[in-house]
């Protein structure tokens, strides 16, 4: 008989907390706000902030550790490494920018910002591998809110930044090193395994539903907000009473626990931990993946035989009752080790790099390249970016779910949508037509919004929740390596080459990136035709998944 070791309570507290903690590992999209003061301060060349900046990708991205420790050590204790990291790397640039410290040596630095930023992978990490847990009949719509409010976390940043802290970077980062820290520490106790909901359960939908549509307001709140103060001049009680509405919105989410313990009677359909354990006809709803490190199997696995002599194991697998060991098959449990060796992972994860390479190569030089085309104040450029990239997320979520349930289509289709259109957006930005800027701009954080909302939920469906976290901080690679290939060493090529033919440290007109557009159209149409091959390749997957239009878990002999 199975028993689900995870905790009692309902996921929504988690995923309430999940926001808080998901907005401060964001931390890694501040830099914009105070490199120029490491440039002015430090007296830093354009160069060596670009490798700052590189360093900064790098350490956000790379989360092979917290994917291993998500399997070995409960939430709390992944999260307590994030909020340490952040602390000290964090610290560091603080005592640097600051003065505290003065003449830290470049190479410290960037480390330090290597070690500040790497807590984004292992805040993100844990609870992106808890909640997709907790919901695992839902994935596709948790990664897509809880990767959505990483979107907005660079407008959250930019609110407390401007309205609050007085656009001082040393007080930003100030704040990087002890809010961060506290706001983490706060929301630890409440990131844990809970029971997840039961498919019976009618009031999850309406539940996910409440919660997208309050990111959503959050983030037209935030694009409206980041606007007016651009064109208007706010006094500190009219900048403190947004800054208090904004965090009315950040916790909105916590309306669904507490309409849940003023109306319990919904509860019932999910039924405690003890119910789950009473019953065969509930078999179906414990999830063996909330305790990933128990090796107990289930309804008479091989792990449970103990007892059976030699002879008796070999007449039960003979009829059927023991399975054999087996390799995994797609919508397995898949090691590591198994699934780097599959066809699946290298297309998932070449048509990733390409798509996010290439979407963070115009981000991280949004700057220049509106500078370059005659926009003084890119703001709001950057604001729009970062409202589309929350849009592209968040619908990649929602949208890829509704059409997995109903038509059993896979989500990498939708990879390969947004892929077509970049071609065409490049293509834009490359001609630099009067009046596309912003359309293109647009276009783009929606693109790139949605290679991360399609490639969460994918790789949990192809190679399982188990070993979740490894995989798809694996897959995260793709955006540290595409900002240093088509942003370091391209675009920034490419530009200073163009402003030494102007004879200036500065570069104006169309052709500062028109080469770098082109070279990413390209790549975006490499990335359309892999993602299309790994959409018709796993098709039978997804039928064999959704089919009857509900998410069915896969009888793994792992378990």
């Amino acid at each position: 008989m199975a028993v689900l070791k995870a905790g009692s309570r309902p996921p929504w507290v988690g995923l309430a907390a999940a926001v808080w903690v998901q907005i401060a590992a964001g931390n890694g999209y501040t830099f914009p706000l105070y490199s120029s003061s490491l440039k002015s301060v430090l007296g830093f060349t354009q160069q060596q902030l670009t490798l700052l900046g590189v360093a900064n990708d790098i350490g956000e991205n790379v989360g092979i550790l917290p994917g291993i420790a998500c399997n070995k050590f409960p939430p709390w204790a992944v999260l307590l490494v994030g909020v340490c990291t952040s602390f000290l790397g964090f610290g560091v640039v603080w005592l640097a920018v600051s003065q505290t410290v003065p003449s830290l040596p470049y190479c410290v630095l960037w480390l330090a910002l290597c070690v500040a930023t790497n807590s984004n992978a292992w805040l993100g990490t844990a609870v992106l591998v808890t909640n997709m847990r907790n919901f695992p009949l839902s994935r596709g719509t948790v990664a897509g809110i809880l990767k959505g409010y990483v979107g907005l976390s660079a407008a959250v940043f930019t609110e407390v930044y401007t309205m609050v802290l007085s656009g001082s970077a040393s007080k930003l980062l100030l704040f990087l090193t002890l809010g961060v820290p506290i706001i983490c520490l706060a929301m630890m106790y409440f990131i844990q395994p809970c029971t997840p909901p039961s498919g019976e359960d009618s009031s999850v939908h309406v539940h996910f539903l409440f919660t997208q549509g309050a990111s959503l307001a959050l983030a037209i709140y935030l694009l409206t907000t980041t606007i007016l103060k651009d064109i208007l001049s706010f006094n500190d009680v009219v900048s403190y009473t947004l800054v208090a509405v904004m965090i009315i919105l950040l916790i909105s989410p916590l309306a669904i626990p507490i309409k849940m313990t003023l109306f319990p009677t919904t509860r019932k359909l999910a039924g405690s931990s003890e119910d789950l354990t009473a019953g065969e006809g509930d078999s179906n709803q414990i999830d063996p993946l909330l305790t990933p490190s128990s090796s107990a199997t289930y309804l008479g696995g091989i792990d449970d035989t103990e007892d059976f002599s030699d002879v008796e194991t070999l007449l039960a697998v003979g009829e059927g009752a023991v399975k054999k060991k087996r390799k995994p098959r797609r919508g397995d449990d898949f090691k590591f080790r198994e699934a780097i060796i599959k066809a699946d992972f290298w297309l998932l994860w070449i048509a990733y790099f390409l798509g996010v390479g290439s979407g963070v190569t115009v981000l991280n030089n949004l700057a220049q390249i509106g500078v370059s085309l005659g926009v003084d104040d890119t703001t709001i450029l950057l604001s729009l970016f970062s409202f589309c990239n929350f849009l592209g997320r968040l619908g990649a979520g929602a949208v890829s779910e509704h059409f997995v349930r109903s038509k059993t289509i896979p989500r990498t289709l939708w990879m390969t949508v947004t892929q077509v259109i970049m071609i065409i957006i490049f293509l834009l930005y490359a001609s630099a037509l009067s009046g596309t800027l912003y359309i293109a701009t647009a276009l783009l954080g929606i693109c790139y919004g949605v290679q991360f909302g399609v490639m969460i939920p994918t790789v949990s469906e192809l190679f399982g929740l188990k070993h979740f976290g490894i995989i798809f901080n694996f897959m995260q690679l793709g955006n540290p390596l595409g900002a240093l290939l088509f942003s370091a060493l391209l675009a920034g090529q490419v530009y200073d080459t163009q402003a030494a033919k102007q004879h200036g440290s500065s570069c104006f007109g169309p052709s500062c990136f028109r080469l770098t557009f082109l070279v990413l159209a390209g790549a975006c149409g490499l990335g359309t035709i892999l993602s299309l091959i790994l959409t018709f390749r796993i098709r039978p997957v997804y039928q064999m998944l959704y089919a009857g239009g509900s998410f069915r878990l896969p009888q793994n002999s792992d378990h």
